[in-house]
């Protein structure tokens, strides 16, 4: 009798692995951008981990670049149901473009798969800047208002750093330009005070004494920047970061989705794949379906309050 009660225990446990017929054919995961990247990039070493962990499975990835990332993702969100079409999780298409009005969709059309890597940012202090750090930037900031660059008017680094500025209560003057290479040289050239940089632009710019970081924007202090404080710790409730991640549209099997996330899951924690991703600058995290979905409404939130403010709110309707 035990022999037939462990037997039937054991077949529990092997049934759903055994029972496992997706996928039939390759999955394909839709990146809203060009080839070339850092989400495509990404997306590509995911795409080979995946393959190499599930012997036999396919994983393609797919461009299809335009509107700011929109016409991939709505693309993704479109298709099929059925776990064979997925998209790349990226902030600013989920977050901020459905607030500036142009989409054929929100925040509420994803099935979040899960997080796999987020990518830090830092507020750095330009060439000449009339401060070098926390304290004297705030203070600089009550009297005038610091040119902030940012790669573009409604962009990820246009949102963080006024929804700082918003946390913190001081005024800041948002100067965009045409992509986050053309911020960049006005901040080495000493055209503005300030910029939002990745922090491998931030080391390599502030050990050339090009740039001067003022503060990451993480709960913690990071490895790369030990010397450099955060918002949190000088008493401001202020964190942001763009992440990467899997997406799908609503309505897929259970068992298909359970998956897909249990996937995302083994490939984050793949020792290569965090080795490869972290030689490109990239920092590895895996965030469950529930945690990434919380952390991608909570900063469409932070976006919708920004745009309101600014009256860019729906501007592309």
């Amino acid at each position: 009798m035990k022999n037939v009660i462990l037997g039937i225990a054991l077949a529990a446990l092997v049934t759903p692995a055994v029972a496992q017929d997706f996928p039939e054919r390759p999955i394909q995961a839709i990146v809203p951008y060009s080839a070339g990247g850092s989400t495509d990039l990404s997306l590509r070493i995911f795409a080979d981990t995946f393959e190499r962990l599930y012997e036999g499975a396919e994983f393609v990835v797919r461009n299809q670049p335009g509107g700011g990332g929109s016409i991939g993702t709505s693309a993704a969100l479109n298709a099929r149901p059925d776990g064979y079409t997925l998209g790349s999780g990226a902030q600013g298409p989920l977050a901020i473009l459905p607030h500036l009005g142009g989409t054929d969709y929100t925040i509420d059309d994803v099935a979040f798969v899960g997080l796999f890597a987020r990518s830090l940012q830092v507020l750095v202090a330009c060439k000449d800047a009339p401060f070098s750090d926390f304290g004297s930037f705030i203070e600089y900031a009550k009297g005038t208002p610091p040119q902030i660059g940012n790669s573009g008017a409604g962009g990820a680094n246009h949102v963080s750093a006024q929804a700082f500025a918003d946390a913190a209560g001081i005024e800041i003057e948002n100067v965009p330009y045409n992509g986050s290479s053309d911020a960049r040289t006005a901040c080495v050239g000493g055209h503005i005070d300030a910029m939002v940089a990745s922090p491998a632009e931030a080391l390599e710019q502030s050990e050339a004494g090009n740039m001067t970081p003022i503060f990451v924007m993480e709960p913690e202090r990071i490895d790369l920047f030990p010397d450099t404080p955060t918002a949190v710790e000088n008493g401001i409730d202020f964190t942001w970061s763009s992440w990467k991640g899997i997406i799908a549209p609503k309505g897929i099997p259970e068992e298909n989705l359970q998956f897909l996330r249990d996937a995302v899951e083994a490939v984050a924690n793949d020792e290569e794949f965090v080795a490869n991703m972290t030689d490109m600058g990239e920092f590895v995290v895996y965030e469950d379906a529930e945690t990434f979905a919380a952390r991608a409404r909570k900063d469409s939130q932070m976006a919708e309050k920004v745009l309101k403010d600014l009256g860019m709110y729906g501007q592309n309707k």
